[in-house]
């Protein structure tokens, strides 16, 4: 640990040195026993990630006793399993039916949680598609120790055409072969096919490319075979043919026959045995477009299971297929008589249904934010979900008329935690005994209610806040306890300010890993008719949007933003930020639009750019250090030297411009520039010129006057952003300021982020330990909440809003009463509106009030609390 100035800090991690000291983690499969086929227990259960928000594919977990495996990972896939404790850390296999953002955006996040696990981590194997390639090679850019991530692919190579080399499609490929199941893979990659009716039809696709030349195209077909259970033996039929007690017994119960030296015959295991009984069959079907459903129709590998087969050799019955393909497509009638061909098979419809968005699958975030919505409706609107009424107009157009038996045997659209049972053979069938109930607002408040009575007082004392009543006749606030609420002034920029200025939503608030009350890292900063930003983008983050705002509405939302900004290279802030883009491209397909700009660590851009071999992200990126207030004083210099919107710089010696080569955020005496200041790493300003010029006029198209990264101490390549509005007019006619945002990003108290929040309407401050954890906080270059607030104070904020708690406080951090009249904790998916902003800390007391009966415990059964340390960069 070493100083830096008048503040403590980690030296080693803002400079990136803190992962060399000692050997390399190497992380090693799990080693299963071998076990007994007739006793274990197994079956398949649907992890519904995304299916009340409908943002990503849903998993499938298939369990035995002492083996899982996991199929897909979409973003949510950890928050979902730590709710209702399903451990990942018991998970020996993920597979992926196809490669992209939707299946496999939580991936990231959790090979980081199982390397963080104990001293010596854990690792799990991923299989799937030849372009899960891709995907490996961008987490290398910020997944450490990316060499012990144990992948396996298969298939045709990527961008190539599976239909030129038949030998790839000649037979399953198989990937697990064991006492207790046998786990093959089927490729669908289908040719390359015309636009013209056939688009990504699940909802949301990611993948919006028509050629087979394109990586992500590969969708497979998962085959899952249990052993047949052998028949009983009987010793005195063996008896009867000769055989005595012996080698031969083993022989025979092992399928063999063997020569009986007393009868002089031949004895066969069908003589001394039952009738062996043959094992479950479980498909798992993704069939993303109309081209991959005509590879399906077609494939002969899967004849073998048909009941109307002509095949006599080896047949087998499938006891349940599991349809992961988009609604969509299960409706097409080619589709559904494919289906009959299973006979009487179960088929589970696990794609997006509309009935799914009645029931949230966080059902403890749900609960806390129907509380705080209850309390305070102006900070915590009610959840976003589709209306009841909206969900029935979908519910029309279902994709079968009735559930149950009908011409397709039995088919019903999947619930959350659905289970099918394979083991023990006599309980073979459909287990709803953990399927979730609806949680309805009304039974969350009535618990509300019966825990803490006098709710319903304190509720309408806060709604009296915004009218004007909570005074006492003499006029005085009538919360005596808090005497220091009145003290502020209104600052000038938020005179008249409108509703539809700025809203400030926290998406996510918690750090290191989602948890069950606060998902990671994500704010979006709304300004409505003009447009958005996102700062930070962690995991889940499309999935707040639709819990905010509803689906209808967050698709809104991700067409209006304008600008996405990264403070740091840590997975937890940017992990869900493929997911967003490529929502937004699909959402944009149709329409004229500009690439997304992307504003984040030079790190970044190396994981997007080998991203894009994957998928198509529409965006373009732009260094932080090119947005820092040197870079725009130096592209000013350049624009008035050059002159002319569409005037580009070149080189002169004589001129400003040819210094921008040599341009560096360590000028001039930067006072961090010790902490990550590397050779050969000096910003060229000449190649980030055009991305400068296209950001500063999106800012003046948005009313604002500049958006300004700057260094703070957490890792390599860490900042804080300051974004101003312009100048506006008052109701007087006065030309007054306008509000200033500035967000810290992860960092330890630093004089740049104090110069930066000088005079902020609003300072957004990471508070991830409490006070009694200042050791901690200096280790992991992390604020407490005094910390936090003492930073504002010193520079002068108007407000300041706690984000970032560690995962130890599920759901109120620690904090004391010091500067609190400034002072408000966020939550997720509460919005602050600038309009409000003065009446933010009269409710921080009725919050303490809301969570008196909550003790501070770290929720996870499953991981560690250790923080963000699993999502340093391996630098």
């Amino acid at each position: 640990m070493e100083e830096g100035g008048s503040f403590g800090f980690n030296r080693k991690r803002a400079e990136g040195r803190d992962k060399d000291d000692g050997p390399r983690k190497e992380l090693s499969l799990k080693k299963r026993p071998r076990t007994n086929p007739v006793s274990t227990i197994a079956y398949v259960q649907i992890l519904g990630t995304g299916m009340d928000t409908q943002d990503t594919s849903p998993s499938v977990l298939l369990f035995f006793d002492n083996q899982r495996f996991i199929f897909n990972a979409g973003e949510g896939l950890q928050r979902f399993c730590t709710e209702h404790k399903v451990k990942l850390s018991k998970i020996d296999c993920i597979f992926l039916s196809r490669v992209c953002s939707e299946t496999a955006g939580g991936l990231p996040g959790l090979l980081l949680t199982l390397a963080g696990i104990g001293e010596k981590g854990m690792s799990i194997k991923v299989c799937g598609p030849s372009d899960l390639t891709y995907l490996v090679d961008a987490m290398k850019s910020f997944v450490p120790h990316a060499a012990t991530v144990h992948t396996e692919s298969f298939g045709p190579a990527p961008g190539s055409d599976a239909t030129s080399n038949p030998d790839l499609l000649k037979d399953p490929i198989v990937l697990v072969d064991d006492d207790v199941v046998k786990i093959s893979a089927i490729i669908l990659s289908p040719p390359g096919r015309s636009d013209e009716g056939d688009k990504r039809d699940s909802l949301p696709q990611v993948n919006g490319c028509h050629s087979s030349e394109t990586p992500g195209d590969i969708s497979v077909v998962y085959v899952c075979e249990l052993p047949e259970l052998k028949g009983k033996f009987h010793p005195e039929r063996a008896m009867q043919k000769g055989i005595k007690p012996g080698p031969e017994y083993r022989e025979l119960q092992l399928g063999k026959s063997v020569f009986s030296n007393g009868l002089n015959i031949m004895v066969h295991p069908s003589d001394v045995m039952d009738p062996s009984t043959p094992g479950p069959v479980v498909l798992l079907v993704d069939c993303p477009t109309r081209s991959h459903l005509k590879q399906l129709l077609d494939t002969k590998l899967l004849q073998h299971f048909y009941s109307d087969s002509s095949v006599q050799e080896d047949p087998k019955s499938v006891s349940c297929v599991i349809h992961l393909s988009p609604a969509s497509i299960v409706s097409i009638p080619e589709y559904q008589s494919w289906m009959k061909r299973f006979g009487s098979s179960q088929h589970i419809i696990a794609g997006h249904h509309p009935k799914n968005v009645e029931i949230p699958i966080l059902y403890s975030s749900a609960r806390i934010a129907a509380r705080l919505n209850y309390l305070c409706p102006q900070f915590f609107p009610a959840s976003g979900f589709w209306s009841l009424k909206q969900a029935f107009q979908l519910g029309q157009s279902n994709i079968f008329p009735s559930e149950g038996t009908n011409m397709l045997g039995e088919t019903v659209t999947a619930d959350n935690l659905l289970k099918f049972i394979l083991r023990p053979r006599d309980k073979i069938g459909l287990d709803k005994s953990c399927v979730l109930n609806q949680l309805t607002f009304s039974e969350v408040i009535g618990e509300l209610h019966s825990d803490i009575p006098e709710i319903v007082d304190v509720a309408t004392r806060v709604c009296k806040i915004w009218d004007g009543a909570g005074q006492t006749e003499d006029g005085r606030s009538s919360m005596q306890e808090e005497p220091w609420l009145d003290e502020n002034t209104i600052p000038s920029c938020l005179d008249n300010i409108k509703r539809d200025d700025l809203e400030i939503v926290f998406l996510g608030t918690g750090s290191s890993q989602p948890s069950k009350y606060r998902n990671v890292s994500a704010i979006h900063i709304n300004l409505f008719g003009k447009g958005g930003f996102l700062f930070d983008c962690g995991e889940g983050t499309l999935g707040q949007m639709k819990r905010r705002y509803g689906v209808e509405g967050a698709d809104r939302v991700v067409k209006s933003l304008r600008c996405i900004w990264i403070s740091h290279i840590h997975a937890d802030h940017h992990s869900g930020l493929a997911r967003i883009l490529t929502q937004r491209r699909d959402l944009l397909k149709k329409v004229p639009h500009e690439p997304m700009l992307v504003i984040g660590p030079r790190q970044l851009k190396r994981y997007l750019n080998a991203y894009e071999r994957l998928e198509d992200l529409d965006m373009q990126f732009l260094d932080c250090r090119h947005t820092t207030e040197s870079s725009w004083e130096a592209f000013q210099a350049v624009e008035d030297e050059v002159g002319g919107e569409n005037e580009q710089p070149c080189e002169s010696s004589n001129s400003s411009v040819a210094q921008l080569a040599n341009f560096s955020l360590c000028t001039k005496g930067a006072p961090m520039q010790s902490c990550w200041k590397k050779p050969n790493s000096p910003p060229d300003l000449t190649t980030a010129f055009p991305s400068m010029r296209i950001t500063r006029k999106m800012l003046g198209e948005m009313g604002m006057d500049e958006l300004i990264s700057f260094p703070v101490v957490h890792c390599p390549q860490a900042f804080g952003v300051s974004l101003k509005a312009s100048q506006r007019l008052n109701a007087d006619g006065k030309l007054i300021e306008g509000w200033k945002v500035v967000y810290s990003g992860d960092t330890r108290p630093c004089p740049e982020l104090t110069m930066a929040s000088k005079g902020a309407t609003v300072l957004i401050h990471e508070a991830t330990f409490e006070d009694a954890m200042v050791d901690e906080a200096i280790a992991k270059n992390h604020s407490t909440t005094g910390e936090a607030i003492q930073m504002g104070a010193a520079a002068g904020a108007y407000r300041v809003i706690l984000t970032h708690f560690s995962q130890r406080y599920p759901k109120i951090p620690v904090f004391d009463e010091c500067h609190m009249h400034k002072t408000c904790i966020a939550f997720d998916l509460m919005g602050v509106n600038l309009a409000d902003l003065h009446l933010l800390p009269k409710v921080l007391p009725y919050l303490k009030l809301l969570f008196r009966n909550d003790m501070i415990m770290d929720e996870s059964e499953d991981v560690e609390d250790f923080v963000d340390s699993s999502f340093a960069l391996d630098s």
